[in-house]
């Protein structure tokens, strides 16, 4: 736990201009006495390659710290053009603001910095050689990254674990690579029984589904050729009736032609009721063949 807990920091001069100082209103809260200062630092970043352009704008000794909430005011020069490469003067860059304790950093915070012309004209077709009265610098107040670091204050107990704490009874726990091997292979054994049920499931199913299709049409088919031989018996019987009736017509004109005038009424009678036997024979029978089937 932080004996100094950071509250806020607020950016008074912004925007200014480059070669303006820099001026911070901070905010901070002290749990507990304290036997040294803190110092406070703020640091120019002047190159984005190299650490070597970067500078120290300003530090601050603020002691000694009364517990509770307390607040300052923090002013920093600007950053020194000699030690800043002239391409890196304009364009964003970054400022960091530090708190340590004893020489021991616990908190960071980083803002964005960029520099410009304050005309257009200027920052469209920039000089070769920087003018520096017309550059202005904006510090994004709004988004800053802060970093925390534990350190060790003036008490033992305040200092922060270097190692992991000991688990002397972690030694005499069961090792577990048995129980988890065991514990993916029953859920092998139980994944591999579900999929085999799936899929005898599956294949009663199409079984099933292949019978209820099967039975119908064969029930149908066998329906279609019952009445398929009905009909053709039935024919057959049309057929023979009608040939033997054919030959009854023969036999009888045979046997009329020596006396057509006596037996023309009679064998007109008598063929009108034969033919209308022969029409009705047919009808008779063809419900037979229906029995037949049912």
């Amino acid at each position: 736990m932080s004996v100094v807990s950071l509250l806020g920091v607020k950016v008074l001069n912004n925007p200014a201009k480059f070669s303006d100082s820099y001026q911070f209103e901070i905010t901070f809260e002290c749990l507990e006495q304290l036997q040294k200062d803190l110092e406070w630092k703020l640091t120019y970043v002047g190159s984005a390659t190299s650490s070597e352009h970067d500078q120290e704008l300003d530090s601050l000794l603020v002691g000694p710290i009364p517990v509770g909430i307390n607040k300052f005011i923090f002013e920093a020069d600007p950053p020194d053009l000699r030690r800043i490469p002239t391409s890196e003067i304009l364009g964003v860059t970054v400022i960091l603001l530090t708190c340590s304790y004893d020489n021991r950093e616990f908190v960071r915070v980083g803002y964005y910095v960029n520099n410009e012309y304050d005309s257009e004209e200027l920052n469209r077709e920039p000089p070769a050689k920087p003018i520096i009265e017309r550059v202005k610098r904006n510090v994004l107040a709004e988004k800053p990254r802060v970093t925390r670091f534990a350190i060790k204050w003036d008490s033992e107990d305040s200092a922060p674990a270097e190692f992991p704490p000991e688990q002397p009874e972690a030694d005499t726990e069961q090792d577990d690579g048995t129980a988890y091997g065991a514990e993916e292979v029953e859920l092998e054994n139980a994944l591999i029984k579900e999929e085999a049920e799936l899929k005898d499931e599956a294949e009663d199913e199409e079984m099933a589904g292949a019978d209820d299709t099967a039975g119908p049409a064969n029930g149908e088919a066998s329906k279609a050729e019952a009445d398929d031989n009905d009909s053709d018996a039935g024919s057959e019987d049309l057929e023979a009736e009608s040939s033997g009736s054919d030959d009854e017509e023969e036999e009888e004109e045979g046997e009329g032609e020596g006396d057509e005038d006596m037996e023309m009424g009679e064998d007109g009678e008598h063929k009108g009721a034969e033919a209308n036997a022969h029409k009705e024979e047919p009808m008779d029978r063809q419900p037979q063949g229906e029995v037949m089937v049912h």
